[in-house]
């Protein structure tokens, strides 16, 4: 059975730091490629960064040097470091898992609010 948790969401001040995670399980979590995604009221959820198998990033430019994805593969485990936050940054985030599949976390929510 997959399952992609993430943690680490919340109530953060701007200008404030969130360090997300996602724990999978029931797939080869060293050969896919993982990203984090999220989704405002009203929007279209979008890529916020990327991580292939090998560690290779990319990221939306909204979030270029602020925002670091990792992954620690013998933990099964993908973290999103997120540093000066700003209320534009609130929204659901979501871990996605991605090879010949697809996974999908279930969200979890941040809030960039003084």
């Amino acid at each position: 059975q997959v399952q992609l948790v993430e943690s680490g969401g919340g109530l953060v001040q701007p200008g404030g730091s969130l360090r997300l995670s996602c724990a999978a399980s029931g797939f080869i979590f060293r050969i896919y490629a993982m990203g984090w995604y999220r989704q405002a009221p009203g929007q279209r959820r979008e890529l916020v960064a990327g991580i292939t198998s090998i560690g290779s990033t990319n990221y939306a430019d909204s979030v270029k040097g602020r925002f670091t994805i990792s992954r620690d593969n013998a933990k099964n485990t993908v973290y999103l470091q997120m540093n000066s936050l700003k209320p534009e940054d609130t929204a659901v985030y979501y871990c996605n898992a991605n090879r010949v599949s697809e996974y999908w976390g279930q969200g979890t929510q941040v809030t960039v609010s003084s």
